[in-house]
């Protein structure tokens, strides 16, 4: 998954594709390089983040979205706005990337009216508030418990099961401490059956291990973190270096299935 964000705040390419026509240009040039999906995403979610309201996040994402799609490339929309996942659904978007979970019962009446995917992500708070002093007993624990817990009401709602894919929310209402247990404990969300996505990709926490560099010089430990997901058995990994990204996930897949006995 690939990552195309349409703001002019994103914490990672600071508003370097809030251009209509670069958007297109780096989306398809994304999936170009091999990305499987592109995912549009129109309001930060950087800790302490502003929300947007949703007919800026709608004029940022729809016209992204529409081209894109209509180019014949799968795309999916990040947005925790059901008025803004029924119109990226509409406009073409093949997956709904929530944040948030699907915290609005509204988001889960707009995934029931369409065979969209969905992915449930784990977030303390809002972005304002995530970072705010957040504590876990045992994170990786009440992580998986909760996706599971959200997925379930997914399904119950009538969302089939092979539709949804969980996320831990690396970065999101989480230390360093949290991010690196999550990680380190990924089989305990693949055995939950769901397929798990991992996104770690320029997070802040990398500056804690590496030092203080900026995001765009963060692309080799997030490779290093996303080969290792891998490894753990994650299905989908969310990255900013498309190519790069592309390379170390077929690396480190081709390892995985050879192990496994599945040949390359």
């Amino acid at each position: 998954m690939g990552v195309l964000n349409v703001t002019p705040d994103s914490f990672s390419d600071g508003g370097a594709h809030a251009d209509r026509r670069a958007a297109f240009d780096h989306g398809y040039a994304m999936h170009e390089a091999g990305v499987d999906i592109v995912d549009v995403g129109g309001e930060s979610t950087r800790p302490g983040a502003d929300a947007v309201p949703a007919d800026e996040e709608l004029r940022r994402v729809v016209p992204a979205i529409g081209w894109l799609a209509a180019a014949g490339v799968v795309v999916s929309v990040d947005t925790s706005k059901p008025s803004v996942a029924r119109a990226a659904v509409a406009a073409g978007a093949a997956i709904v990337n929530d944040v948030t979970g699907l915290r609005d019962p509204e988001m889960i009446e707009v995934l029931t009216s369409c065979d969209a995917g969905v992915v449930v992500m784990h977030m303390l708070g809002t972005p304002r508030t995530m970072q705010a002093d957040p504590t876990y007993a045992d994170v990786v624990t009440e992580v998986r418990d909760h996706l599971v817990e959200r997925a379930t009401a997914a399904e119950s709602a009538g969302i089939s099961r092979d539709r949804i894919v969980i996320d831990p929310g690396i970065g999101f209402g989480k230390t360093l401490g949290h991010n690196l247990e999550l990680l380190a404990g990924l089989d305990e969300l693949v055995r939950t059956g769901y397929p798990v996505l991992v996104g770690a990709s320029r997070k802040s926490f990398m500056a804690k291990l590496i030092g203080e560099v900026p995001p765009g010089e963060r692309d080799a430990p997030t490779h290093a973190v996303h080969a290792l997901a891998i490894a753990h058995g994650a299905a989908v990994i969310r990255v900013h270096d498309a190519v790069g990204g592309v390379f170390g996930a077929r690396s480190a897949d081709a390892i995985v299935r050879l192990n496994r006995g599945g040949g390359t």
